[in-house]
């Protein structure tokens, strides 16, 4: 009888303290669930239009404002939705913005006989819209168009910029290969029929060519990146648009050596992950970079001029690191 009372009484606390885990481990997993949620709350990206000189201009924002600012600056000839994916990787751990020029992505596309369509234009409106934000320092991810967009506000602000990320952004003449054959051309002549070529460039084919041409799989590459930037291209006067910055574009590389000049007084912590099969900004771009920076990680990417499409997590991966081992965290 004694014994049957003794194993009674530890099968009960057997199931008492078995119980009292699991509703602990319950508790804990709950926990765990809610940090999770909290996470994600706090990397959400948020869709904002503001004016800026007298525009109404588009751009995403993630992450909390209290770390570090990551500033994206998108190509030709699309917009801030090129970094979807890439925004929501390194809001994590660090606030991140991405504007839409004026004339591109959701950003207002004021008439050409309101607004130059230039570089320094452009670059005047980031400008602006960091002020805006009050944002005083950042680093900047540069890629295409927004190599001298970046590039004019960094040299013209140095101690602002706590790193560069260079994605396909050019700085140097080595970068200006075939591509450029028939734009130097216009820019030398100066006529319509020397611009019209260039026309095919921002042409649904053309865009498919753009996100496609020396990817290693071109089935995992959405059609929607090129149908999504249509919805800008195609508005009235957009075409003129972009010629006119192809025409500006010229303005750039008379600035290439006031930039080289900036990374070697400057030297500012940079990260090159360049796209290796790029047509428009091939690497030959990408070396020379080496010459004047010190602090700097370079990796060659096996894929073409919208890395990101391919191998944006291995860029994000490279860009969290990146920031770590320099201390911007």
């Amino acid at each position: 009888m004694n014994t049957l009372i003794k194993t009674t009484t530890k099968t009960v606390l057997l199931i008492v303290l078995a119980l009292g885990i699991y509703s602990f481990n319950s508790n804990k997993t709950t926990n765990n669930v809610n940090e999770v949620e909290i996470s994600k709350s706090h990397t959400k990206t948020t869709y904002n239009m503001v004016k800026i000189n007298g525009l109404d201009i588009f751009y995403r924002e993630a992450g909390s404002r209290n770390k570090p600012t990551i500033l994206l600056l998108h190509g030709y000839p699309t917009s801030s939705h090129m970094f979807r994916n890439l925004i929501t990787d390194l809001s994590v751990r660090y606030h991140v913005i991405a504007p839409d020029y004026p004339g591109f992505g959701r950003s207002e596309q004021p008439l050409m006989k309101d607004f130059e369509y230039t570089f320094d234009n452009m670059a005047n409106i980031v400008e602006s819209l960091l002020d805006e934000l009050n944002i005083k320092k950042y680093s900047i991810y540069l890629m295409d168009y927004g190599a001298p967009i970046g590039f004019r506000i960094a040299s013209k602000y140095p101690k602002r910029v706590q790193s560069l990320i260079i994605q396909n952004g050019n700085a140097y003449d080595e970068g200006l290969k075939d591509f450029w054959i028939p734009i130097k051309k216009y820019w030398n002549d100066y006529k319509p029929e020397n611009g019209k070529p260039l026309e095919a460039f921002h042409s649904p084919d053309g865009l498919k060519w753009q996100y496609t041409h020396g990817v290693k799989d071109a089935s995992t590459i959405s059609p929607d990146n090129w149908h999504i930037d249509l919805q800008h291209l195609t508005r009235t006067e957009n075409n003129d648009i972009q010629l006119a910055m192809f025409y500006d574009y010229r303005t750039n590389v008379p600035l290439y050596p006031k930039w080289q000049t900036y990374f070697r007084e400057h030297q500012p912590p940079t990260l090159i992950v360049w796209g290796k099969n790029d047509y428009i900004f091939p690497a030959d771009g990408a070396h020379p970079y080496k010459r004047d920076l010190k602090n700097l990680e370079f990796h060659l990417l096996d894929t073409g001029h919208f890395a990101l499409e391919e191998k944006g997590d291995e860029i994000a991966k490279y860009i969290l690191n990146f920031l770590q081992k320099n201390n911007i965290k």
